[in-house]
């Protein structure tokens, strides 16, 4: 009877464990692939599907504050606000299925909190300013306000949680951060519906000063967006050393303001012109002896 005997060796035996283990720590790490792809897959789809709720629960935001008539200023406030929240409860959402708890998180955003609140103390300054700005309202959305710390000046655009973006009378835009505007001074040129006009003209000794003061009254008195009901006032502002100065004051609404002062500054030096009352400049006479 005929055996026949197989030799196996050390290196083939070493060989055929390996592939073993191999084999057998790839079919265990076979379903957490699968798992975790499952994971991200799912995450995917709630993510997609979370925007959404986020895009719908913004929409219906909006409609409560057009309802209420809310300020434009506090509505892009709370909105930024209201964003940061859904997407901080979304990311929490995602990362629990993954297998992260509530716990874990919380403890994290905790110390993450307070690394990131000793890095930006002037974010969270102006995020305070931003809340002050909207409770004290020094302005409002459209209103054109002067910024003196910086002197940048322009109508409000967006207040925003960080920053208050003007857009500047040549059509460029400033972000200005809510803290410098909340502990500054500025000046709103149009937080009231009316402003006065009130200017001085300065015109020679010799000039006929009633002559003066008629043709500066008749100018103001036919604007057409001057406040009816106020006085018209022309007066001696002062007597300067080489001019006479006449002033000039009325009420004009204050959406014609600056294109009511140009016209009446025009008119003033045309109609002084015309009449033969010499406006003063600085001129140097000099004397050779």
């Amino acid at each position: 009877m005929d055996t026949t005997l197989e030799t196996v060796t050390a290196e083939e035996l070493v060989e055929d464990i390996q592939k073993g283990v191999l084999q057998q720590q790839l079919e265990a790490m076979i379903p957490k692939f699968w798992s975790f792809g499952w994971s991200v897959l799912l995450s995917i789809i709630v993510f997609i599907i979370g925007t959404q709720v986020i895009k719908g629960i913004i929409k219906v935001f909006h409609r409560a504050m057009s309802l209420k008539d809310v300020d434009a200023g506090v509505e892009t406030f709370l909105e930024s606000v209201l964003k940061w929240i859904l997407y901080i409860i979304l990311i929490t959402i995602i990362l629990g299925l993954f297998g992260v708890t509530t716990t874990s998180i919380s403890a994290g955003v905790a110390g993450i909190g307070v690394t990131i609140g000793l890095a930006l103390q002037g974010a969270l300054s102006n995020f305070a300013g931003g809340i002050l700005i909207l409770v004290m309202k020094p302005f409002r959305v459209g209103d054109y306000i002067i910024e003196h710390a910086t002197g940048q000046e322009g109508t409000v655009e967006k207040i925003n949680i960080i920053y208050t973006t003007l857009k500047m009378i040549d059509g460029r835009t400033v972000q200005i951060p809510n803290g410098t505007l909340s502990a500054t001074t500025l000046t709103n040129n149009t937080a009231m519906t009316r402003r006065m006009f009130n200017e001085t003209v300065g015109i020679s000794y010799d000039a006929d000063i009633k002559k003066a003061k008629e043709i500066m009254l008749r100018i103001a008195e036919k604007q057409d967006h001057r406040i009816d009901g106020e006085p018209v006032k022309v007066f001696v502002a002062e007597l300067a050393d080489s001019a006479v100065q006449v002033g000039l004051r009325f009420w004009i609404e204050t959406e014609y303001f600056w294109q009511t002062k140009w016209d009446v500054l025009e008119e003033i030096k045309a109609e002084f012109d015309k009449a033969g009352v010499e406006i003063c400049f600085n001129q140097l006479d000099v004397h050779i002896k």
